[in-house]
């Protein structure tokens, strides 16, 4: 994988709340784009969403990689656009249809041979 890497979060749920928890967390500088569903009037897997998070990533759909825990909302949701995805499995779901499967966030950039890389 070549250049930089650009992240996007789209999350279902309350705009404030959710923005209270992103802060919270510390996390909101490593995302070029964040998308609450209450704030954009749609919710996940409404493709809108995904198209949305992509443009202003300025990255076509076909090169983003989404990941996500839920295998509807999250899954089948960004592969309706033409995203790949990643599910990050969770014990509340049994499986995903996802082009790669991992059990802790950290594989990923494993996955993307991009280990020991900071982007």
């Amino acid at each position: 994988m070549q250049g930089s890497l650009l992240l996007g979060m789209i999350t279902n749920g309350k705009g404030a709340f959710q923005m209270k928890n992103i802060q919270a967390l510390k996390i909101e500088r490593y995302f070029s784009s964040i998308l609450i569903s209450e704030t954009e009037g749609m919710s996940k897997p409404n493709p809108k969403l995904f198209r949305k998070s992509a443009f202003e990533l300025g990255v076509p759909v076909g090169e983003c990689i989404y990941v996500g825990d839920h295998p509807s909302n999250d899954i089948k949701g960004a592969q309706a656009i033409g995203m790949k995805t990643i599910w990050k499995r969770d014990s509340f779901w049994e499986r995903a249809e996802a082009d790669y499967i991992v059990d802790d966030l950290s594989e990923i950039p494993i996955l993307l041979g991009m280990e020991g890389r900071k982007c």
